[in-house]
Parts: structure tokens; C-alpha cells; sequence
């Protein structure tokens, strides 16, 4: 599907005015090697009680609740989610979008806008030759034209989309255990 153009000044992106604030970066919260077992347990599996993560840590259920709570308390578990398989949902496709914006136009009225898409999954403001990097779900390409001629470009602001079908998602890796668990490469940096 060709890109869709908009007649502009510039093809330059827009500048990043007025954009949505977004969460400030938190100061990195010590975590101890309990807090970072704690964390990779509930990685691969949140739904794991307190009692069988104790048993597992060696610890207290009580224990293990109070470093949960602390964790949550510092923002460092900021939630507990559920892994859907989306080709069972329905919703098999997935699709990268770049969008250019454009030149001049309000960022920040542009994100509100796509973030109305229920078939979004999330959106990205990047650096580079183009401005936003969304990540949609679709059931088939009907549905992706139908999104794209009838929702994404009629949107104000849009200058310019490229569209990328994912055509195979490899297994995401538990970056919890890979990041906090104590690793040769960590040592050696």
C-alpha cells in the first residue's frame, strides 16, 4: 500500500511540542538479590502466591508480602497483566505503522487522537526521519485497509505512514530474569 502524502514545506518531522507529559523517569530503586528473585518469579508467573513464592525463597509468607508491597509502594511492580494469544483472539495480524507528522503541527493532539484506535497497542515517539512508531492489532488486511483509509488517514496532522506487516513474532524473552538475575555479562561490565 503506498504511503500516504500530504503537500508540505518541509519534509522534515515536526518538532516535539506540546507532547503529552509523560510518566517522569523514576530514580533507580535499590533492589537487594530477594527483591530481584521476587521479580523474576512473578515474571513467570504473577499469579504464584506469596506462600509459594516463600516456600520457593526460603522465606515467610508475610515476609514476601511486605517486599511486594514495598515494591509496589516504590513503583517498581507497577502492575500484573495477562499474556494473550491474539490469533486465538482474533486478532492475528500485527502491524508497525511509522507516521511522519506534519511539519509544525501539534504532536500532542496527533498522539490523543491515535490513542482513540481501539485496535492500537501501543504508540511510541521516536527519534529519527520519522515521528511516531505505533503497533497495531488487526484480524486481516481488510480490516487493515479499512483502519488505515478510514481512521489513520483521515486523521489531521498525518503527513506521511508506512505500514510493516509482522510476518512471524519470535517468543518475547523474559527480559525480568535476563536484566536482574546475576549473569557473567553483568559482572564483566
Amino acid at each position: 500500500m503506498p504511503p500516504r502524502r500530504r503537500a508540505v514545506a518541509s519534509a522534515t518531522p515536526a518538532p516535539l511540542r506540546d507532547l503529552p507529559a509523560g510518566p517522569a523517569p523514576a530514580p533507580a530503586v535499590p533492589l537487594d538479590d530477594v527483591d530481584k528473585q521476587i521479580l523474576v518469579l512473578l515474571s513467570k508467573d504473577s499469579r504464584r502466591s506469596q506462600r509459594a513464592l516463600a516456600r520457593e525463597l526460603g522465606m515467610s509468607a508475610p515476609a514476601v508480602g511486605e517486599r511486594i508491597a514495598r515494591l509496589e509502594r516504590l513503583g517498581v511492580i507497577r502492575g500484573y497483566s495477562v499474556c494473550v494469544d491474539w490469533n486465538a483472539a482474533g486478532f492475528p495480524m500485527t502491524v508497525y505503522l511509522t507516521i511522519t507528522a506534519v511539519q509544525g503541527y501539534q504532536q500532542k493532539e496527533l498522539i490523543e487522537k491515535l490513542s482513540l484506535i481501539p485496535e492500537l497497542e501501543g504508540l511510541d515517539v521516536v527519534t529519527g526521519a520519522i515521528d511516531l512508531l505505533a503497533r497495531l492489532r488487526v484480524r486481516d488486511h481488510l480490516h487493515l485497509r479499512h483502519l488505515l483509509m478510514e481512521r489513520i488517514w483521515q486523521i489531521e496532522g498525518v503527513q506521511r505512514t508506512e505500514t510493516s506487516l509482522s510476518i512471524m513474532e519470535i517468543e518475547p524473552k523474559n527480559l525480568v530474569a535476563e536484566l536482574l538475575s546475576d549473569s557473567p555479562a553483568e559482572e564483566d561490565a
